[in-house]
């Protein structure tokens, strides 16, 4: 089991790309990659940079023969499209939790029911809306960097928000939360700062340093609200905290860039 074995098993767990098979299995399907993803969650911001990447090469393309409105919006989707919609869902089954009355209990039983809310309905629109809008006004000179570095920033997050919070029920999330809290949990959380901060200061030093601080202050809020809701996190909290702390790596970038 090698680092490229442990770059597949992330590869699988984040992405729908495929990525090869295990005795017959896809990834996905493999408790071992699962195991291998979960130990080294740290490093989620190393993949997460290669997606923005793929997604930001296309934007890049696609800007030379489009307008901007809909290069934003085919990129946003090629995004989704890689990732699975995963962490989408994850989103919207969060903010219906959190809007809906109840104890704890009985709003992770809403997290779970398959319907979506108008509530998760209405902040995934928003969500998705205000990214795909912030992809839009990025230049060609600065598409790739930006989306590299929001999906870094939103892949520190996740960490963040396993290495801070504790789980709140059995589940996938409880696996990376333990992971993450088990033995090396500092260096675990330094070994991904490490990786955020050296792609941020590679690709845009300012911009990058600040769209990481926005990743890690939506990682803390999210997991604050969480604790207050249901007591703890899950998958689904964390897959909120990669689409939130997207949109605002990417909010944040624009920012700056129009300031520096």
């Amino acid at each position: 089991m090698g680092i490229l074995f442990v770059l597949r098993g992330l590869v699988s767990f984040l992405t729908i790309l495929p990525v090869g098979k295990c005795e017959g299995r896809t990834c996905a399907e493999c408790d071992d990659c699962f195991a291998q993803a979960t130990k080294h969650m740290y490093l989620f911001p190393l993949i997460g940079g290669f997606i923005g990447l793929l997604t930001g090469l296309s934007g890049w393309v696609l800007l030379h023969f489009l307008p901007s409105l809909i290069v934003g919006m085919l990129t946003l989707g090629l995004l989704l499209l890689v990732t699975g919609i995963h962490h989408t869902d994850g989103l919207l089954d969060f903010v219906d939790g959190v809007m809906s009355p109840g104890t704890p209990e009985q709003k992770i039983e809403v997290m779970h029911d398959k319907q979506t809310g108008a509530a998760g309905l209405a902040l995934g629109l928003v969500t998705l809306g205000t990214t795909a809008l912030s992809i839009a006004q990025l230049s060609a000179g600065i598409i790739i960097q930006a989306l590299v570095l929001s999906e870094v920033s939103a892949k520190l997050a996740m960490v963040t928000c396993a290495w801070v919070g504790e789980s709140a029920h059995p589940g996938l999330g409880r696996r990376f939360v333990e992971a993450m809290h088990g033995h090396w949990r500092n260096l675990r959380l330094i070994s991904a700062l490490a990786i955020s901060l050296v792609t941020a200061i590679s690709l845009h030093c300012i911009p990058g340093i600040m769209a990481l601080i926005a990743g890690i202050a939506t990682a803390l809020i999210i997991v604050w609200i969480s604790h207050r809701n249901f007591r703890g996190l899950t998958g689904d909290v964390m897959g909120a905290v990669n689409e939130l702390a997207r949109m605002a790596s990417l909010v944040t970038v624009l920012a700056v860039v129009r300031w520096v």
